[in-house]
């Protein structure tokens, strides 16, 4: 049985609002550095298989992963433009990597020496040099753009690797405090004076590139060439108290359907622990989806749902495949009843976003979590 079929849970991607996410990102961009889309851990959840066609037909080019996995899979559907694996690759990799002309970060001068010694003999693997400019997450660190440079010039020098580029990540491009404005603008003019430092070596290595979402939302640049862009791509926020102002729309949402109602008299306790009792004849409709879907345990007895175009609330704990909900003020509702849990339905709207800052989190961890039982239908 094709599990797309079953209409359990399943979430729809709608291909549409991607490309003309990508669009509206690219006239934000303004030709003033190039696109590079970021489709790791699945495109965010949303499924390489639908979401990696749909780009190639947009036309982008240039794509960014996690991991040589993910980079090969690239490959595999398809994808003949550049791919850059952000993570760590073992160096003993090296030849993949060669193979499947894929774009290593480097962290530093002896990851670099590393993966040239698994080179085969007149091979060089393609490579962006990371740069630790306040993230303390991966890449060359040093308070002096001096010794970065010529940390630089040193790996670039090795034989088996073909440096290419250097790129940084802005930690707090999304925030609108003025400490963490001015903290991203010593960021940026770090790497650029690195690049230009390189630059006037005649160093060969041709590209920088510092924008990630938050930082081309908000501190455009034209001296990055290229903008790294992930979850705006989707249509969600990097960070939900900030408007972003350019039409964006969600590409995913996340439906289920319901399984059973019944009318229960005031007293009676719905799900485990008991955390929910009803205080008057309640209607009650279960719902075909659950945390081993994805849906998290946390909004028990917190988020609403849509259903007939009106909202209803969650009652009791989410079960690890199903959850109940409130549809007293809801008429008519019955077994097969289609349930958004974000989405649209009718009039009414529940974003990733706003359910995840519910709960303490951000719209990122909610949509890679959707789990891959989940089917994902693909909507052009």
């Amino acid at each position: 049985m094709n599990k797309k079929e079953l209409k359990r849970a399943w979430a729809e991607i709608h291909l549409d609002r991607l490309k003309n996410n990508i669009s509206l990102c690219r006239e934000r961009l303004d030709g003033r550095c190039g696109l590079i889309c970021v489709v790791k851990a699945n495109c965010y959840g949303h499924g390489a298989e639908g979401v990696i066609p749909a780009m190639l037909e947009a036309g982008v080019d240039f794509f960014a992963v996690s991991n040589i996995i993910e980079a090969i899979e690239l490959r595999e559907l398809g994808v003949t433009g550049s791919i850059l694996i952000l993570g760590y690759t073992p160096p003993r990799n090296a030849p993949e990597l060669i193979r499947y002309d894929i774009i290593q970060a480097i962290t530093e001068y002896d990851y670099a020496a590393e993966l040239c010694g698994c080179c085969p003999t007149g091979k060089t693997v393609r490579c962006h040099i990371a740069v630790d400019t306040g993230m303390s997450r991966i890449g060359i660190r040093s308070d002096s753009v001096l010794e970065l440079r010529d940390t630089c010039l040193r790996i670039a020098a090795l034989g088996g690797i073909s440096a290419e580029g250097i790129f940084t990540h802005l930690s707090v491009a999304d925030s609108d405090k003025p400490e963490d404005i001015a903290y991203t603008r010593d960021q940026i003019e770090l790497i650029c004076s690195l690049k230009a430092e390189l630059d006037g070596v005649g160093s060969g290595i041709k590209s920088v590139h510092f924008l990630n979402s938050a930082g081309a939302m908000y501190h455009i640049d034209p001296r990055s060439d290229y903008a790294r862009l992930g979850i705006v791509l989707y249509g969600l926020k990097p960070d939900y108290s900030r408007a972003l102002g350019l039409g964006l729309e969600p590409v995913m949402e996340l439906k289920a359907c319901v399984s059973q109602v019944k009318t229960v008299e005031a007293g009676v306790s719905v799900s485990y622990g008991r955390t929910f009792v009803t205080e008057r004849e309640t209607r009650i409709a279960t719902v075909s989806i659950g945390y081993a879907d994805g849906y998290p345990r946390l909004l028990s007895n917190r988020a609403r749902v849509l259903v007939r175009g009106r909202e209803a609330k969650i009652i009791g704990r989410v079960c690890m495949d199903q959850l109940m909900i409130d549809v007293s003020g809801v008429p008519d509702v019955r077994e097969g009843d289609v349930v958004t849990l974000f989405g649209r339905d009718g009039g009414l709207e529940i974003t990733a976003d706003e359910l995840a800052d519910s709960y303490g989190s951000i719209g990122y961890e909610l949509v890679c979590g959707i789990s891959q039982r989940v089917p994902r239908i693909y909507i052009n």
